[in-house]
């Protein structure tokens, strides 16, 4: 997927004020040692919109997506650069950012109700932070994460340093970023109907004047919600128990957003040296699996291994990431995937899923590789 640089610039200030809710006097607050210049950030504008996204040829979905695509961008950072992500609400829903894998302050980890409050319908949030530590990381929506990270909402986040440990012992000249994720696409569309359901009940007590927009989600005290509940207020986990069919059963697994035959391959050249990130950002684990070579294992969460483990089946679990570097030394046309079977169907027809090829440049195959799909 791209690598270019994200460089829209961002304002200053703080977030909107939220109705009801009692705020200090700049929110979010400022971390310490952060710039006060806006020159010293790397600026980046990020919003959340609702999109239509094409999962594999013919089979669109409606998502949540970071930009308006999914994955998000890839944010590619130095190590140590202060970063400022004006991050802006353009859905009817709650949403947040959390910066997984990197250690940024307090206030700036994206989880609701518990470091920051949430970014309501229309409103943004200022998250600034230092770019660290080293390595391949991700971010994504922490309200609702179970809808909103498989409705679209992550992207991969590389810090990158002018000493890349990587770089200088493996030599590598290309680089990959893969973001696996699982969607089960009839419980999103469930979700979906059972949120906008709850809406409108809680705009009609609104406008009843029963309850505000804030604690329509929100409740400091235990007594509160009680009070609520006998004002008309109905908890979303009542009303989803009715409707929907159990947590999520996924029926589309994807690499970069998007199912085999639609998946990008990685290329090769004969004794290249390749890097190719790996994140998980689903709730499934993947055994990642190499025909016709073996790999490295250079980095784990991010971080470099002080010994390089060889390898043909990494093991990517749910939130984790690892980096390892491929040689070219078997010309062909591989196959690189999913070794739990179930993750290579596409709505449990096989081939598709999670699911690509590692094709050297220039090779010619006595066998012209196609795309049948079994009945």
């Amino acid at each position: 997927m791209g690598s270019g640089a994200m460089g829209a610039m961002s304002s200053g200030g703080s977030a909107a004020a939220m109705p009801g809710m009692a705020m200090p006097g700049d929110w979010p607050p400022m971390p310490e040692g952060a710039p006060t210049s806006d020159a010293e950030y790397q600026s980046i504008d990020i919003d959340v919109q609702i999109a239509e996204h094409e999962i594999v040829p013919g089979f669109s979905i409606h998502t949540l997506a970071f930009n308006g695509a999914v994955p998000g961008p890839v944010i590619r950072a130095q190590q140590g650069q202060w970063m400022k992500v004006r991050f802006q609400n353009r859905t009817d829903l709650n949403h947040t950012i959390h910066w997984h894998g990197l250690t940024v302050p307090y206030a700036m980890d994206g989880v609701p109700f518990v470091t920051q409050p949430p970014v309501m319908p229309g409103q943004e949030y200022i998250y600034r932070f230092r770019a660290e530590p080293y390595g391949t990381h991700f971010y994504h929506c922490h309200w609702g994460t179970v809808l909103h990270m498989q409705s679209g909402m992550y992207g991969a986040f590389i810090v990158e340093s002018p000493d890349d440990p990587i770089l200088a012992t493996h030599g590598y000249e290309r680089e990959y970023t893969l973001v696996f994720s699982a969607v089960d696409t009839n419980f999103m569309r469930t979700e979906l109907n059972n949120m906008l359901q709850r809406m409108t009940r809680r705009m009609r007590l609104m406008a009843d004047g029963r309850l505000d927009s804030w604690t329509s989600s929100h409740f400091d005290t235990l007594d509160d919600m009680l009070a609520a509940m006998e004002r008309g207020f109905v908890p979303p986990y009542m009303r989803s128990r009715r409707a929907r069919a159990g947590l999520p059963n996924p029926d589309f697994f994807t690499i970069n957003g998007k199912s085999y035959p639609a998946t990008e391959p990685l290329r090769i050249r004969r004794g290249e040296k390749i890097r190719v990130r790996l994140a998980n950002a689903g709730t499934v684990e993947h055994y990642l699996h190499l025909h016709g070579h073996d790999f490295l294992q250079v980095c784990d969460d991010g971080a470099p291994l002080p010994q390089p483990i060889t390898m043909n089946t990494v093991r990517l679990s749910p939130g984790k990431t690892a980096d390892i570097i491929i040689e070219g030394t078997n010309p062909g046309i591989w196959t690189f995937h999913d070794h739990d079977t179930r993750r290579v169907t596409n709505n449990g027809m096989y081939p598709g899923g999670a699911l690509t090829v590692l094709a050297y440049d220039g090779f010619q195959s006595s066998f012209t590789p196609s795309i049948a799909l079994d009945e």
